[in-house]
Formats: structure tokens, C-alpha cells, sequence
């Protein structure tokens, strides 16, 4: 640890008094930095210019439109359970529109959308949340009079770059399922003279869009995107590729019926219709709401959906089986209990890390050093 407060002893000590103001000691902000730092693929010695964005006063314009979606993302935004993750995000940009958290109303908050896309132009993020119908000239959402594909054509090209979270704006989500009446479309397919970053997931960790937008404010650019337009530190790897239950799936250990004996025993799900073997992202990795294994669909004992994946979430059957793209074993195995699942462990390799988790070497590194550390005494050296 020492090591990395050398790193960051440029940062002024103002910013240790305001984060003690709000319940964060310097040491556990650090450890936020770190974390966030292996997350995005990025080397240890970013955490200081990591640390330096979170903490800038210059605060970079963010306009969050909703369109057809049930508020699913901002919800598990709010809820992130990771201590101050919340309060950082909200520090950290100026949220100028929100149609969930204004506090304003009407013709008010109409103003305060309008006035901010005019003041930043070509300057301020777009979040869009909710997919767009684009039949019979989008008549099926309507704000303000004003039709989603209007709002989004509007805003969408004056901004530096827009961020698609979730399923709904990355692909359309539930409501492009066949026969999809309203014409369901993801943002991408609108948006094409400005770059569009999607984050699918029903809804879409919060840790991802954070991690996305500090790389962005961290070193001006997009991170790498896959075919998809997806960040590859998020959706490299297959989440069966970390999955806690996949020594069962190369042992050849499987459910077959909820209820079963291999079901109570945490044997692997593939046959029950689980997606983890052709959907990328990093739930299994990263986990959600950091509260263990049963903080996602698999730790709970249900199949994975698919959610984030095109052409699978919402579009094949719950019990169809997945088409399996790798059977190669992982390089290292989360922990289980004996020769059958007693127990899986939160401590394994595929949860290793408060927000960081495994997503590549360095990363992986880096939340076993954190682990480490949360034991070791508190020092201000």
C-alpha cells in the first residue's frame, strides 16, 4: 500500500478532508481507484490519473434521456451497494437531465435539457437508456410532444458520445421481440455519425458504465470496443469462462430438473437452458451489488437469461440450450466444496474483487492485492 499512496501524493489534501466529510477515509478511496483502474485493463501507474479525474472540480456535462424501458439501469445505478459508488458517479459528472432524479417538472426541466445541449455542445455525454420505435415515425413514445426518434436525432448528434445502457438501448431489448409492434430499435442503429457505446445487461452493472465513463474522462478517448461497439474490459470473456459452476460443467456434472439433486448441490445449469456459454460480460466476474454469489441469476440456483447478449436475451426460450463456444477449462477454477458443490464459495477465483474482479491478468492481480490489504493496519505513510 505504500507504494500507492506514493503514487498519489499529488492529491491535494482538501480531497482527503471532503471524502472524510462524506464517510471515505483516503485508504478505502484509493482502493476504489485501484479497483476501477484494474477494471479497465489500464496499469497500476493510472491509478493516480484515475484518482485525479474522480476528484476534478471540472465536472464534464452528462444528459440521461429515457425512452421505452422500465428505469431498470438508473435503479441499479442508485442501489450500487459498493460504499460511496453513488455519491462518486454524481460528483464526479454534472447530471444537467434526468427524467427520473430532476427534481424539476415541465416546462422547467424542458429548459434545463435544452439550455445544457446548447451550452455543451458537442461537449457533454448522452446516456440513453430505453430503446426507440421507430414505426409510423416513432408515435409510440412521446415526450414533451416530441417523439423519442425526434429527441434522440436531436441530442444525440450535438454530443461528444453516447452511451446505450442497457438491453433496451443497445438492441431493443424485450420490446423488439418478435412481432415487435413499435419497432423497437437500439440507439446504434439511429445514431451513426458519432460514437456509440453500448452497454447491454438487464438492467447493466453499474460498475460498467462507471468504469466507461472514467476511462473516457481519464484519458479523453473510448475504450477498446469489440464488433459490438461493447468495452472490451467488460465484454471480453464469456461469462462462462468465470462461471462458479463451470468445474461442474467440465466434470460433466449437471442439473437437470430445479429441485434435483444436482440442482441443491450447485451443479452446473447448462441443461436447465443457461446462456452463460454464448453471452460476453462479466457478471460472473464482477458479480452485482457486492453482496456474494447470490448477487446474480446462477448464484441463486436460476440459469443465466442471456440478457446482454444479441439475438439471445429475449429472443430464445428460457429452457433452449446454448450454443457452447469454448469447452477449453479456465485457467483457474472457483472454489467448491469437495468432490460435489457442499457449497460454492464466494472467495473463488471468478469473485475475486470488490468491483474489479477477474477481467483480465493485471486486473486479477490487483484484487488479490486488495484482498490482501483489507486486513492489514491503517496507515497514513
Amino acid at each position: 500500500m505504500g507504494q500507492l499512496l506514493t503514487s498519489t501524493e499529488s492529491l491535494d489534501i482538501s480531497i482527503s478532508e471532503e471524502l472524510e466529510a462524506q464517510g471515505v477515509s483516503r485508504r478505502n478511496f484509493l482502493k476504489f481507484c485501484t479497483a476501477i483502474t484494474a477494471a479497465m485493463g489500464l496499469p497500476a501507474s493510472m491509478v493516480a490519473k484515475v484518482a485525479e479525474t474522480i476528484t476534478s472540480p471540472t465536472r464534464t456535462p452528462v444528459i440521461w434521456l429515457h425512452f421505452q424501458e422500465c428505469t431498470g439501469c438508473t435503479e441499479s445505478l442508485l442501489r450500487a451497494t459498493h460504499p460511496t459508488v453513488e455519491e462518486l458517479v454524481l460528483d464526479m459528472i454534472s447530471l444537467d437531465y434526468s427524467e427520473t432524479l430532476c427534481a424539476a417538472a415541465g416546462h422547467q426541466v424542458e429548459k434545463s435539457l435544452n439550455d445544457s445541449a446548447t451550452l455543451n455542445d458537442g461537449k457533454y455525454i448522452l446516456v440513453v437508456e430505453g430503446s426507440i420505435p421507430v414505426k409510423e415515425n416513432g408515435i409510440y413514445c412521446k415526450i414533451a410532444d416530441r417523439t423519442a426518434l425526434d429527441i434522440l436525432n436531436d441530442y444525440g448528434n450535438r454530443a461528444a458520445a453516447v452511451v446505450a445502457i442497457g438491453s433496451c438501448a443497445s438492441w431493443g431489448g424485450v420490446q423488439s421481440s418478435s412481432p415487435n409492434p413499435t419497432g423497437a430499435t437500439g440507439v446504434h442503429e439511429i445514431i451513426t455519425e458519432k460514437p456509440v457505446i453500448n452497454l447491454p445487461g438487464c438492467p447493466a452493472s453499474p460498475y460498467n458504465l462507471l468504469s466507461t465513463i472514467l476511462y473516457y474522462l481519464t484519458l479523453g478517448k473510448l475504450p477498446q470496443l469489440d464488433s459490438k461497439a461493447r468495452p472490451k474490459f467488460a465484454y471480453g470473456r464469456l461469462i462462462h469462462e468465470h462461471c462458479e459452476r463451470r468445474p461442474h460443467f467440465d466434470a460433466g456434472r449437471f442439473a437437470l430438473e430445479f429441485g434435483d439433486d444436482g440442482h441443491r448441490e450447485g451443479y452446473c445449469l447448462y441443461k436447465l437452458g443457461c446462456k452463460g456459454p454464448e453471452t460476453y460480460n462479466n457478471c460472473s466476474s464482477i458479480l452485482y451489488g457486492d453482496v456474494g454469489s447470490g448477487a446474480w441469476p446462477v448464484g441463486t440456483g436460476h440459469p443465466c437469461f442471456g440478457c446482454s447478449e444479441e439475438g439471445v436475451g429475449f429472443t430464445k426460450y428460457i429452457h433452449e440450450q446454448s450454443a457452447v463456444f469454448t469447452d477449453t477449462p479456465p485457467a483457474s477454477y472457483a472454489q467448491i466444496s469437495g468432490d460435489k458443490a457442499g457449497g460454492i464459495t464466494i472467495g473463488g477465483a471468478a469473485v475475486a474483487g470488490a468491483v474489479g474482479g477477474v477481467i483480465v491478468g493485471a486486473s486479477a492481480m490487483a484484487a488479490k492485492k486488495m484482498k490482501a490489504e483489507e486486513t492489514a493496519p491503517e496507515s497514513d505513510a
